[in-house]
């Protein structure tokens, strides 16, 4: 396939709003592809490389050679390209990198430079997110959307199900499964603002389970190799031997765990998530040094348990998998759970993990299966607070005490409708000098756009933003804005697409109206 055709549709889904119309564009575009183009394509169309780390960054970018008059370039000539500019490395690397970067680019019409420079920079926001895709791959390929959607959840790439589905169908799909060792996304939960708002949507009976404030482990095990994954999918074995021991003690052979990790102080309460995840970014010289106290020391608490000694229990009902699990893992090692009946038992449930220092509590339905890598209605989680995991659209520059610092920064919602990020407000609330720091290098090693006032960025980096209300807003183009927004933590394991979107932004202004 020519890559200026994959350019042009690229066009036409940023220049068409409607779902259905983007789908179609995309499903054509798909079954263009040819079967080898079909992993490199497919992550065009959703604004990534398959190559995850190129070494070109944004200066490489801004001297590019002029654009050729005519297209020669077809799909799989750039993914070759940019595969041996990736491939780069070494004495004299740097020139060499610039003297692919330039061939490829001067190879390239005006309409594919723009591609290209979008992909690299990360910034082809052409609403072509993975749900549009994933339909879109359905529609190419005519077999159900569901089936796309499973072998997406639990393969974790969009790549590899677009070229089974297209090239081996319905059968191919079904022939994906859970695979031990191979993480799989974790199933989220949504956000209600009482226990009786989650009850509403799980209905009763139901289970509420303590929800910690530390980082998400999937745990893998089979025989003696045992490997953890944080909620990114990153491997983080190496990070967490306290974690390998807990598990490696438990009498299974082969089992697939959900939780959390969580450093705690010596009366048993958590400590400070910032503890908790610094401990989980580094490797621990050793447990015994976290026992003497120069070391935070993680503990696992487990609540899902995905696959037992052969079989994948992801399918089964809650109530299933929660049995299997009681019965494989130690009761020290569980996360606290609760069988209610009713919004005052929810209710009390609720206040005693507050009580106990937790950051709320996760009402499930008992009947819901395990929705890999989907926020849906089985699990919804209840805060004391409203947050929002948000996306940092531009920082400015601070004043006074903050002098030289990016301090102020300009928040945005996905719009899942059309890929792009709608402004809700400002702060500079919540902001240590360590983390003004830390932002200020980060985001101008993620700027576009330096004014004298205000650096544009790449909306790359989340942020977890609490706040007491969303009221009606002029100012900004959602015509809402958050009411005493602060920063709680940057989200360094949740990218851009997994921020809140505006619709929920919309949802808590219905039901708050005014703040």
């Amino acid at each position: 396939m020519r890559f200026i055709d994959l350019a042009a549709t690229s066009a036409a889904v940023t220049a068409t709003s409607g779902r259905r119309a983007k789908v179609e564009l995309l499903a054509a575009a798909l079954r263009r592809l040819e079967p080898v183009e079909l992993p490199a394509g497919s992550g065009y169309l959703a604004g990534e490389l398959r190559q995850r780390q190129t070494g070109v960054g944004g200066a490489s970018l801004r001297d590019l050679p002029p654009p050729a008059a005519e297209p020669t370039l077809t799909v799989a000539a750039v993914d070759a390209a940019i595969a041996e500019i990736a491939a780069v490395q070494g004495v004299g690397s740097q020139a060499r990198r610039r003297a692919l970067l330039g061939a490829l680019f001067g190879a390239a019409t005006a309409d594919e430079q723009r591609m290209l420079v979008g992909l690299f920079s990360g910034e082809l926001r052409q609403g072509a997110q993975a749900g549009l895709l994933t339909e879109a791959v359905a529609r190419a390929a005519e077999v159900p959307v569901n089936a796309v959607r499973r072998a997406l959840l639990l393969t974790g790439d969009l790549r590899m199900v677009a070229g089974a589905a297209l090239t081996g169908g319905a059968t191919a799909l079904a022939a994906f499964g859970l695979q031990v060792g191979r993480p799989l996304a974790p199933m989220l939960a949504a956000s209600a603002p009482s226990v009786d708002d989650a009850l509403a949507v799980t209905g009763t009976p139901a289970v509420v389970d303590v929800k910690l404030d530390g980082i998400r482990i999937q745990v893998h095990r089979s025989a003696a190799d045992i490997a953890v994954f944080s909620r990114s999918l990153d491997d983080i074995t190496a990070r967490v031997p306290e974690v390998v021991a807990a598990v490696r003690a438990l009498p299974t052979r082969q089992l697939v765990l959900d939780g959390e990790a969580i450093g705690l102080d010596e009366t048993g309460r958590p400590l400070p998530f910032q503890q908790t995840s610094s401990r989980a970014a580094r490797v621990a010289p050793a447990v015994r040094a976290a026992a003497t106290g120069s070391e935070t020391v993680l503990t696992p608490y487990f609540f899902d348990l995905l696959h037992l000694d052969g079989e994948d229990l992801i399918d089964r009902p809650g109530r299933d998998r929660w049995a299997a699990l009681a019965g494989a893992v130690d009761p020290g090692l569980l996360v606290g759970r609760l069988a209610v009946d009713d919004a005052q038992q929810a209710g009390g449930a609720f206040a005693a993990a507050l009580d106990a220092g937790q950051e709320g509590v996760v009402v499930k339905a008992p009947d819901a299966p395990y929705e890999a890598g989907r926020r849906g209605s089985g699990w919804v989680k209840v805060k004391p607070r409203h947050t929002l995991d948000l996306v940092v659209l531009a920082v400015e520059w601070g004043s006074g005490r903050r002098k030289g610092w990016l301090s102020n920064l300009h928040l945005g919602a996905r719009d899942p409708g059309t890929g792009d990020f709608v402004m809700l407000g400002k702060t500079f609330k919540g902001l240590t000098d360590e983390v003004l720091a830390w932002q200020t290098e980060r985001f101008l090693a993620l700027a576009v756009e330096h004014g004298d006032w205000v650096v544009r960025v790449r909306p790359e980096q989340v942020v977890e933003i609490a706040f007491d209300g969303v009221q009606t807003s002029s100012r900004y183009p959602g015509q809402m804005a958050l009411r005493f927004a602060r920063v709680v933590r940057y989200r360094h394991d949740k990218t851009a697409a997994e921020a809140d979107t505006i619709d929920t932004v919309r949802a808590i202004h219905a039901g708050h109206r005014g703040g």
